[in-house]
């Protein structure tokens, strides 16, 4: 699998080195999570769980993609800047405050950033008109 993932525990790892990252807490990424998990029929590619503070997922593309969006507002697109860092646990054991709400695959190494984009404006489109 990936060198980045720790064998046990959790890690911390520079954004945009490995991977890029899109993160998006609260309600608003349980529902991102949701629907791309359901397009890929559950193949989605890893995301991370943090489950502290504003309880955020972490999606982790191929480094150097998230740049190419304009990410709306709630979506923080993390690159390689001095404090992008995001926690990676480990596949098994105890990792908490993190665990993987999708994992990556060797098929699925990353989420597809462009689908991503477009699951997120979906949400952020559907959330406004719901407040309507």
């Amino acid at each position: 699998m990936h060198s980045w993932i720790p064998a046990s525990g959790h890690v911390l790892r520079h954004a945009g080195i490995h991977f890029d990252a899109v993160r998006i807490s609260g309600i608003f990424g349980e529902q991102v999570a949701y629907e791309i998990m359901q397009f890929t029929d559950f193949q989605a590619g890893p995301i991370v769980r943090s489950r502290i503070g504003m309880r955020s997922m972490y999606f982790l593309v191929p480094p150097g993609t998230v740049s190419a969006y304009r990410w709306p507002a709630g979506a923080d697109a993390l690159v390689r800047k001095g404090s992008d860092f995001v926690g990676v646990p480990a596949l098994h054991g105890h990792t908490y405050p993190l665990d993987w709400r999708s994992r990556p695959t060797v098929d699925d190494p990353f989420v597809e950033t462009k689908l991503l984009f477009e699951l997120v404006r979906k949400v952020v489109e559907d959330s406004i008109f719901a407040v309507r």
